[in-house]
């Protein structure tokens, strides 16, 4: 043997001792719940879980199609599918789960039972029967799956310390890199003087000290517009000017009468109040009487 059919040989053998690992099987025992199993595997549901529901549905159809009783066997179908043992209905994903829809059983079950005997007598029938079963399994099915071997990949930038950004001396902000000679591309240079011209300044002749600017009376000295104390106008009025008087300055009027003296009027209202109480006592003897 040459040696270029030495190595074909051995890398031949190489490749049918090393090919590709099938994925595993999941068999679930029933066809809702969840499911566990390796990213990849195969998910399959047994036959016996699903035979009561293959019952059912051809019942159903038997039932609303009365003329097909003879040619559909909803018995024969139930005992057909468990005797396929597992249907294949999905896969676990390559994430930390997944699902399984109840079409998806349904439509492996339908699978499994086309050519089988009790479908009926023509295809149309044998067709309709079929589409009742996987209905009837796809309300009542679905699967969760969940992948044991997930791991959760990890964050991008992770633990990465962010750059600085802080503000320089002289209002800019950016990287301070230039003010450090060690950092890359650092010149060591310093940063600009910060421009104090805008801040105000006190100048000589106009400056006020804090306890006139701001007196306790609220005015201050020489201020024309507030009222000064102790200046009095030509009426006589202390701080008042001409135009101001006093609130509720009013006087009596004078009266010649004396205090206990009873005037006409009330002597002339108290006759008629006697002469107007005579004639009602009148008026009431008057109609006791009668």
């Amino acid at each position: 043997m040459t040696v270029i059919a030495m190595a074909a040989f051995m890398v031949g053998g190489a490749f049918l001792s090393t090919g590709t690992a099938s994925a595993a099987t999941t068999l679930a025992g029933t066809c809702t719940g969840s499911v566990s199993g390796s990213m990849g595997d195969t998910v399959a549901v047994t036959g016996a879980s699903v035979k009561e529901l293959v019952r059912k549905g051809a019942r159903d159809y038997v039932n609303s199609h009365f003329w097909t009783f003879a040619s559909v066997w909803p018995d024969s179908l139930a005992d057909t599918i468990a005797g396929k043992g597992a249907l294949t209905v999905g896969q676990v994903p390559n994430a930390a789960g997944g699902t399984i829809a109840g079409s998806a059983v349904g439509g492996a079950v339908a699978t499994a039972l086309k050519g089988a005997n009790g479908l009926g007598v023509l295809d149309s029938t044998k067709n309709e029967v079929l589409a009742a079963i996987s209905s009837n399994v796809a309300k009542n099915c679905g699967l969760t799956t969940i992948a044991t071997n997930y791991a959760a990949p990890a964050t991008p930038g992770a633990g990465t310390p962010q750059a600085r950004t802080d503000t320089a001396p002289g209002g800019a902000a950016g990287n301070l890199s230039n003010l450090n000679p060690g950092a890359v591309g650092g010149t060591g240079g310093s940063a600009p003087m910060r421009d104090y011209s805008g801040i105000p300044t006190a100048t000589a002749g106009t400056a006020v000290a804090p306890g006139v600017r701001y007196p306790a009376n609220g005015t201050l000295p020489g201020d024309l517009s507030a009222p000064q104390a102790g200046q009095g106008d030509q009426s006589g009025q202390s701080g008042q000017g001409a135009d101001i008087r006093d609130a509720g300055n009013a006087q009596s009027l004078a009266s010649n009468s004396a205090a206990d003296d009873v005037q006409l009027p009330m002597l002339l209202a108290v006759i008629v109040l006697a002469g107007v109480t005579a004639g009602l006592v009148r008026t009431w003897v008057l109609r006791r009487a009668a």
